[in-house]
């Protein structure tokens, strides 16, 4: 056993309880800020007079970010120490409440264009913020509790579905207060948290970790993971960095693929292209599924729980009831773990997973009680997924230190950020296209609610990566204009239960178009492209789509539907795959004399 493992005490001390919570509230602070940011949305569509692109250019950076700062820091957590990252952390998330909070002054003085930079940069250094902690916090747990690492991870993960809830319960009350709460109060709650990390943390002293007091250097974490290894996170750097230099910066795409060809051959030389162990990489692979079908989900989840459910109050609350689940239950990660090992916990999890997708996506669970049955048995299946596979990486390869384990949890929030939001995006657009296009009827409303560029051309976008690579299996689809989806949504709000429509009613559309012409009657300069669109999608609606709306409301009902079910469908595909990989895993240790955890002075078993 490894010297630091030896000396660790068998119950932690007050300083490791005090790093854990601390640690544990990094995740709360992480959850609260992302579901109250979803939830506010609507806040700055309304006082800044943003479009729903524009919302959504400014979120979407969130877990892109996310994992490319988890991957970078985690080259020099244990070069720097655990500490002095953490400052960085603490920085990081108190600047994105500053200038976020900057928006409303900014827009006063420079107009909506300064409150939409301050808000995107605001979501950036909150993402840079998270990647930060999330660089440090999961090997500094594997060093504090290091007889169970996987158990203590669970634990520790347990703070983001309780900042989730939490965020949700706070956008609640503030709801039940009454009166306008401005935006700035809900958000800023998720300092409080931050608040509480830094102010645990500041002063206190911080273990090395195994490897690093094991006198590994950096080139040896990186040998341990190996060009087997980092290839994947430098194809996932690629697309992430192909993706946002030309939406965020303007340049050219093919800039990102060189800058992550660079990285990776840099990465080679200094580790003189040592391969690594192929089941570590393989590990990063099933962690690339697992971000892609347990983030990537959950950002449909409650959208698609809504659409089948007609009720925005119960997909909340479906919402809070998985969270609540995942939150409970990862407290008894241990005992688990202990009789069954960690690959059996993910094998069952995934078996799980795929069962609950499965069930979502039959018709029988359109209905309350049978889709929260089929969504329980999902939210038990993902549950383990993320913290138990950061545990088997640290158990198992302990000399790749806070490397190993930052490029697994940033493969996993790539994966879910690049592929698995926009991949089921993409087969919710393909099934309920294909459904339309069944009829001449459905074909009729598939004509007016289709995607189009500015040029009327129909705007069509494919699955990442797998369009390019399978073009016949994924084509590219244009899918229903979500623009003009939002005003059909919005003026079937209107109606109320006699099935009259309110005469107060407004759909957001209209609410925009009053806040642009408010601000040219103020003298503020207005954006000619944006009133130019807004304009356009009032006369298509007022031509088009309200004279159509009773012909095109049942066939948009089940298109809608079948797509986002089918797409559930689909995504079971994913946990099926993680239960054969973990099902391979538990063959191969079972081959080679059992799972066993692995300590850096310990003479590898057979299988390593």
């Amino acid at each position: 056993m490894s010297t630091a493992v030896s000396s660790a005490p068998l119950s932690p001390g007050k300083n490791e309880k005090v790093l854990f919570w601390a640690s544990f509230c990094t995740l709360i602070a992480a959850g609260i800020g992302f579901s109250v940011r979803g939830v506010i949305l609507e806040d700055w569509g309304n006082q800044f007079g943003f479009t729903q692109a524009e919302l959504g250019t400014i979120t979407g950076g969130g877990l892109v970010g996310f994992g490319l700062a988890i991957i970078f820091f985690s080259f020099f957590a244990d070069r720097f120490g655990y500490g002095k990252l953490m400052a960085v952390a603490f920085v990081l998330h108190a600047a994105s409440a500053v200038v976020t909070f900057a928006a409303t002054p900014v827009y006063g003085a420079y107009g909506k264009e300064g409150a939409f930079w301050c808000l995107n940069a605001g979501m950036w250094l909150f993402a840079l913020g998270n990647g930060t902690c999330e660089a440090v916090i999961n090997p500094l747990t594997a060093t504090l509790f290091p007889r169970q690492k996987t158990h203590w991870l669970n634990i520790l993960h347990a703070g983001w579905p309780l900042g989730l809830i939490l965020g949700v319960m706070i956008t609640l009350g503030f709801d039940q207060v009454g009166g306008t709460i401005r935006w700035e109060y809900k958000l800023g709650v998720f300092l409080i948290p931050v608040l509480a990390y830094g102010g645990l943390m500041a002063g206190r002293p911080f273990p090395q970790s195994e490897a690093k007091s094991a006198g590994v250097p950096l080139t040896g974490m990186m040998k341990e993971v190996g060009m087997f290894g980092f290839t994947l996170g430098a194809a996932l750097i690629g697309l992430a960095l192909a993706n946002l230099l030309p939406s965020v910066f303007g340049l050219p795409a093919w800039i990102g693929w060189i800058a992550a060809a660079g990285v990776w051959l840099a990465f080679g030389i200094s580790t003189n292209f040592a391969p690594g162990h192929w089941v570590l990489a393989f590990l990063y692979v099933l962690h690339a599924l697992v971000g892609y079908v347990e983030l990537g989900t959950d950002s449909w989840i409650t959208n698609i729980t809504k659409q089948v459910l007609k009720s925005g109050t119960n997909a909340q609350l479906a919402f809070i009831w998985t969270n609540v689940l995942m939150f409970t239950l990862r407290f008894f990660a241990g005992p688990i773990v202990h009789k069954i090992n960690p690959i059996g916990l993910l094998f069952g999890s995934a078996c799980l997973g795929t069962l609950g997708l499965y069930l979502l996506g039959q018709d029988f669970t359109n209905s309350v009680w049978p889709w929260v049955m089929a969504v329980t048995i999902y939210g038990i299946g993902k549950t383990f997924y993320w913290p138990t596979l950061l545990g088997v990486v640290s158990e198992r390869f302990p000399k790749g230190g806070a490397l190993a384990l930052g490029l697994s949890g940033g493969i996993g929030m790539i994966g879910a950020g690049l592929l698995g939001g926009p991949g089921i995006g993409y087969k919710q657009d393909y099934y309920a296209v294909k459904n339309l296009q069944q009829t001449s009827a459905g074909e009729a409303t598939y004509e007016r609610y289709v995607a189009r560029n500015a040029k009327g051309e129909l705007e069509k976008t494919g699955f990442p990566l797998v369009t390019d690579v399978l073009p016949t299996t994924a084509p590219a689809v244009a899918g229903l204009d979500n623009a003009k989806l939002k005003v059909f949504d919005d003026y079937s709000a209107g109606f109320g239960a006699d099935g009259k429509r309110k005469p107060d009613a407004k759909t957001t559309l209209e609410s925009d178009l009053e806040v642009l012409n408010s601000q040219e009657a103020a003298g503020k300069p207005v954006e000619p492209k944006l009133k130019e669109n807004l304009t356009k999608l009032q006369e298509w609606w007022v031509k088009d789509g309200m004279p159509n709306y009773e012909a095109d409301k049942p066939n948009l009902a089940a298109a809608r539907m079948y797509g986002a079910k089918t797409a559930l469908l689909a995504t079971a595909a994913v946990p099926a795959t993680l239960a054969v990989g973990f099902l391979l895993l538990l063959l191969y240790f079972a081959a080679t004399g059992g799972y066993s955890q692995v300590h850096l002075d310990d003479k590898r078993p057979a299988g390593h």
